[in-house]
């Protein structure tokens, strides 16, 4: 059984070893950094995961996260930023810059776990960490067996949790591969934000409209020439394919 490694990053010690604990008793390998610039000594490479704080002294997390990026060697590690309550302004900055997911202080540890584990699950199953390589052309009969949503080369399978473009796995944070599942399970009609909030992030504490905008945009950029099938519907919202 693989052991996923993760490195907990930020300035508040009694926290990091909080975290560090609670992810030891849940089976994982956890280690602990107190500032972006000692994080960024260690071997990153061999991490999973990183849980990055966003205030920390003079590097903060999204300019460490900005250097993670642009190294080939770390930049598709997932990146989930821990960020302070009401602070919409970090949400947004975290997912323009690539974070795969996001929880806000004060913690609560079963939801960092379960953010954990969907993570690391749809990483694994996208190959983040390797080149992801040609898969075979989903045939009529298995879209029947399983619940798969193709649009001309653009393909969703709901069970996998795998988006594909033109065959080739695509990596996608779990709000943006939500929001594409919204849109093609239902062409034609339009969602207005406050629905995609309710239907799509109807777990978090707060969140604010321009979220939804942010990872539309998102959206459309990481499907490439698909992107043109999410329509906008000024004043109302978006849909698929309207």
């Amino acid at each position: 059984m693989e052991i996923y490694k993760i490195l907990v990053v930020d300035d508040e010690p009694d926290l990091c070893e909080g975290l560090k604990l609670n992810l030891e008793i849940e089976g994982y390998e956890a280690d602990t950094a107190f500032s972006a610039e000692e994080a960024l000594e260690m071997d990153l490479p061999s991490y999973d995961l990183i849980m990055l704080d966003v205030m920390m002294g003079k590097m903060s997390g999204f300019e460490m996260a900005r250097v993670l990026k642009r190294n080939p060697a770390t930049s598709q590690i997932p990146i989930i930023f821990c960020t302070a309550k009401n602070a919409d302004d970090d949400m947004i900055a975290g997912l323009n810059l690539g974070a795969d997911d996001y929880v806000t202080k004060p913690y609560n540890i079963r939801n960092i776990l379960a953010r954990i584990k969907s993570v690391l699950r749809r990483t694994e199953r996208n190959g983040a960490a390797t080149p992801a390589s040609p898969s075979a052309p989903i045939t009529k009969e298995e879209a029947k067996q399983k619940r798969i949503i193709r649009e001309e080369g653009l393909v969703i399978d709901l069970d996998q949790i795998v988006c594909t473009i033109d065959e080739v796995p695509v990596r996608m944070p779990r709000k943006e591969f939500e929001l594409l599942s919204l849109f093609m399970s239902n062409p034609g009609k339009i969602f207005s934000r406050e629905d995609i909030l309710q239907k799509v992030w109807s777990d978090e504490v707060v969140v604010v409209n321009r979220v939804v905008d942010v990872n539309v945009t998102r959206l459309r950029a990481k499907i490439g020439k698909y992107g043109k099938l999410i329509v906008t519907r000024s004043g109302y919202g978006y849909g698929f394919k309207v």
